[in-house]
């Protein structure tokens, strides 16, 4: 997601963006040795064993060029004056529907809704991830995708997707006033340390970016002798702030537990 955003400072929103989020997001992981970065040569199918029982069949490969070219276009097309958040609805519908890679369709398409958002200065930081909000109603989102298709309902597909945007965004709001609230508390807890209440704070702020932490990258972050980070580690696990994770004698990891529960309700 940050490369790919990272990307949209040289690059328009476009598929040539669309391939190159698709070969970063599946590098080392499932799907990588099936033309990552790259539209699809062969037919696919979507359910079922093979094309003769499959659930949906997605237009030919030889037609998935011209087809992303023609989402290409009407994301940049401002003349038809649709809201963008209707616009990004129907561009996420016909990705899928295209299906463009032989795998990742699906985790692409959910990044495409934040790249969109961001190109057009909606978000100005990726925060907006509706993969929770399908997650949790799957079934819903295949049969909604599906209903397009079927019975030519786009209205039905439309409102579910604008109320995952609401949802998505409502539950951002409260967790940002969470964060919110957990950093003024701990800013407490932290001056009660006294003169290591500076080294505190430095890996506090590592820990807002990468939550687990080990007395190797302490050591690296407060420029410290080991037994000055260790030392930092076991007060900041007095006061409840880090909690030790691996059970082991060495190699320990150390958990800021309370902020990371923040986001198990997104």
């Amino acid at each position: 997601m940050n490369e790919a955003v990272n990307q949209l400072h040289i690059l328009p929103f476009s598929t040539r963006l669309i391939k190159l989020s698709h070969k970063i997001l599946l590098h080392g992981v499932r799907g990588e040795k099936k033309l990552s970065g790259e539209f699809r040569r062969s037919q696919n199918w979507i359910g079922g064993a093979s094309l003769s029982d499959a659930v949906f069949i997605p237009p030919t490969h030889t037609e998935v060029g011209n087809l992303m070219s023609d989402i290409e276009h009407f994301a940049h097309n401002q003349s038809d004056n649709i809201p963008d958040l209707i616009k990004i609805s129907l561009i996420h519908y016909q990705f899928e529907t295209i299906h463009p890679f032989l795998d990742g369709n699906g985790r692409t398409g959910r990044l495409l809704i934040t790249l969109y958002l961001v190109s057009r200065g909606i978000l100005k930081r990726p925060i907006l991830y509706l993969s929770d909000f399908f997650e949790r109603n799957r079934m819903l989102y295949y049969d909604n995708l599906t209903r397009v298709r079927t019975h030519n309902d786009i209205g039905q597909w439309l409102k579910f997707f604008l109320t995952g945007i609401i949802e998505t965004s409502q539950k951002g709001v409260e967790t940002l006033n969470s964060i919110m609230q957990l950093k003024q508390n701990i800013e407490k807890q932290i001056d009660t340390l006294g003169k290591r209440g500076a080294d505190a704070r430095i890996l506090l702020d590592y820990l807002y970016k990468n939550p687990i932490v080990s007395p190797a990258v302490t050591i690296n972050l407060i420029e410290k002798t080991p037994q000055t980070a260790y030392n930092l580690i076991a007060d900041l696990e007095k006061l409840g702030i880090l909690k030790e994770i691996t059970g082991a004698q060495r190699n320990k990891l150390f958990s800021f537990e309370s902020y990371i529960k923040l986001f198990e309700t997104l």
